[in-house]
């Protein structure tokens, strides 16, 4: 008899104090790992019923890295990426974090990471609608205690960079699902991180539109600076654009292709 499916806490935006398709190789060198997952799980209380959402992962992810999290609803996906997010810690296991232990980490520990190494790129964008493109990135460094005049600099440059430089005084409603979500990766990029996390970044682009998005992420990973990649999807084909590719069930890791060093 088949398990009823678990649904998982849908991740939600922190709180602001924020040619062809090929693979991305990830082949290059890197100082060890980012991550480091030891036995974790994590446990949620269903009423009276608890529900196991992770169960035992051993991972590790190398500073760099463009991996894919796959498997159906109800596998864990979401709820690793909040853990790999600092937005929530194990029941039981270890996660290092650049070699910082954060399964006991204070909320103030775990406030700062989200702060200022993780950038989060959600589905459904996140924009407030009623600030303009610029705004909408500039707000992500106001934690950073910038300057004004820096943060409007910054927010300048980086939809430049995702080529929006003639969008930057556009609302939100003003653009396309695909410009809207350039100006989301933006934002993400803002405070320089050292992680950018997409949960279905394309789930809601056509498919042109999820092209470019894949393509940006991919230039993202591979600049001057090394930024890990981590994309949560259902989707093969944006999987596939991945250099190493996760596959969870039932809360376990039950395939792992394109490990550096494979």
């Amino acid at each position: 008899m088949t398990e009823p499916e678990m649904t998982e806490p849908e991740i939600t935006e922190p709180t602001v104090e924020i040619t062809e398709p090929t693979a991305v190789s990830n082949d290059r060198p890197t100082d060890g790992a980012l991550y480091e997952l030891r036995a974790v799980a994590r446990r949620y209380q269903r009423g009276s019923t608890p529900v196991d959402a992770l169960r035992g992962i051993d991972l590790e992810i190398a500073d760099g890295e463009f991996l894919s999290i796959e498997g159906p609803s109800g596998s864990g996906k979401s709820t690793l990426l909040q853990l790999l997010g600092a937005l929530d810690v194990p029941t039981t296991g270890t996660l290092r974090f650049d070699g910082h232990e954060l399964t006991a980490a204070s909320d103030s520990t775990l406030t700062r990471i989200r702060s200022e190494e993780i950038g989060f790129v959600f589905q459904q964008f996140n924009l407030i609608p009623t600030l303009t493109a610029a705004e909408n990135v500039a707000i992500a460094m106001i934690p950073q205690h910038r300057p004004k005049p820096e943060r409007r600099q910054r927010a300048q440059e980086l939809l430049e960079r995702v080529g929006l430089g003639a969008r930057v005084e556009h609302l939100p409603s003003r653009l396309s699902g695909g410009e809207q979500q350039r100006v989301a990766i933006a934002r993400a990029l803002a405070n320089e991180p050292r992680v950018v996390i997409a949960d279905e970044p394309t789930g809601n682009l056509d498919s042109e539109s999820a092209e470019g998005i894949l393509n940006l992420l991919a230039e993202v990973r591979a600049g001057e600076r090394p930024v890990t990649v981590l994309v949560a999807t259902h989707d093969p084909d944006v999987a596939g654009r991945a250099g190493r590719r996760i596959r969870l069930r039932d809360g376990s890791v039950v395939e792992d292709t394109g490990k550096a060093g494979d």
